[in-house]
């Protein structure tokens, strides 16, 4: 086998607690997003725009539908006889296997993985956002500053910060302090969960890493923070473009609603970066004579027959005549009965919403659960 430059390592097995019931039958990575995808996609077609062909995807919580999914990676042009992508959940080296215990650990556990692809950089990345990136252009980067580490930065609003590893910069963007969800931030540069490293050296941190029982074996609170505090060269890399956390409900519902105008920041028909996604084999969507649709992303299957307004729309989704759809999300196979109305609300995937139901309304956003019936006329659900 010949030795890789780079190769990319996903981690993907969060439960992504704070979506609710969206991950209550499956990882936060798998959860479906813009109407055609899932969340894993973004990151697997960056990986492949930007030629990086060996990837590891490191899962763990309720992985099934996640490797079905992925496969061989034939979707992202990862079927390859030298690299490719590998399914990497964590297993048992001896008696006292056990669970990936944090995001250094479940890099630490694929040591030997690594090992054999022999790489000179390892890409470390999260399964669970959303954004184009050329990882090619961070490398550069990394190599031009003879960087240790290189961490890929974005600015959020200031009331976001707690949410997030905030990097504490000098002049040239050498961090000098990784703060790790503050309560009072001293900036706004927060961690993408992108990182850099030269193998060998990221291999040493990990093995003394794995020693200390007293390490949480995280690499925002200790992998980082002791490189930083032993002095190495640790930069931060300034990504400018449209980048999405969707960690919560209303996150990822405006995520999704961030797609619904005529020049959104996340250029989906972009043909210079496609998104790649394992595409249903349905029909072309169709839109009866009464319907009326506004500011949507309608997919293959779908039959619409009511008023469908700022909405994505996954496939196989029938909104029946009469009914009123504003501002929400209609995950696979969802039933819209005639004269129902739904308002800012997420619809999980084989739900039956039942003439004449309405959900939603103008407060928060309302979560339907996957295969939900919202039945009894005039019931307002939300």
């Amino acid at each position: 086998m010949r030795r890789k430059k780079v190769i990319a390592m996903i981690l993907a097995g969060g439960q992504g607690t704070r979506l609710g019931r969206l991950t209550q039958n499956i990882a936060k990575p798998a959860v479906p997003f813009g109407g055609k995808y899932r969340i894993i996609d973004f990151t697997l077609s960056n990986c492949s725009n930007s030629g990086i062909d060996t990837v590891g995807i490191l899962t763990q919580y309720k992985p099934f539908f996640l490797h079905s999914y992925v496969g061989i990676g034939s979707p992202w042009d990862l079927d390859r006889k030298d690299g490719g992508v590998f399914i990497l959940p964590p297993y048992t080296h001896d008696a006292g296997g056990e669970w990936y215990k944090g995001t250094a650990d479940a890099i630490f556990q694929n040591i030997e993985f690594i090992d054999g692809q022999d790489p000179v950089w390892i890409v470390i990345l999260s399964g669970d956002h959303i954004y184009k990136m050329n990882y090619n252009r961070m490398l550069e980067y990394h190599e031009a500053k003879a960087a240790d580490a290189t961490l890929a930065v974005i600015e959020v609003p200031w009331e976001d910060t707690r949410r997030f590893g905030i990097m504490n910069t000098d002049a040239s963007d050498r961090i000098i302090e990784f703060d790790e969800k503050p309560a009072k931030a001293k900036n706004n540069l927060a961690s993408m969960g992108v990182y850099v490293f030269r193998w060998q050296y990221l291999k040493h941190y990990l093995i003394q890493d794995a020693k200390k029982h007293d390490s949480t074996h995280d690499f925002g609170r200790n992998i980082l923070p002791d490189m930083i505090d032993n002095g190495k060269s640790v930069y931060a890399y300034r990504f400018k473009e449209y980048w999405r956390d969707v960690g919560t409900i209303q996150s990822f519902w405006e995520a999704n609603m961030d797609l619904l105008t005529d020049r959104p920041e996340l250029d989906l028909h972009d043909p210079s970066w496609r998104i790649y996604s394992v595409n249903p084999v349905r029909p072309p969507h169709y839109a009866g004579e009464n319907s009326h649709i506004s500011q949507s992303i309608i997919s293959e299957g779908c039959q619409i027959f009511g008023q469908v307004t700022r909405c994505v729309v996954f496939p196989n989704v029938i909104v029946g005549e009469g009914a009123q759809v504003s501002d929400s999300i209609l995950m696979p196979g969802v039933t819209v009965a005639p004269q129902a109305r739904i308002q800012r609300a997420i619809v999980g995937p084989d739900s039956v919403v039942q003439q004449n139901a309405k959900i939603g309304g103008q407060g928060s956003i309302t979560l339907i659960v996957d295969g939900t019936k919202i039945h009894s006329k005039g019931v307002t659900v939300g």
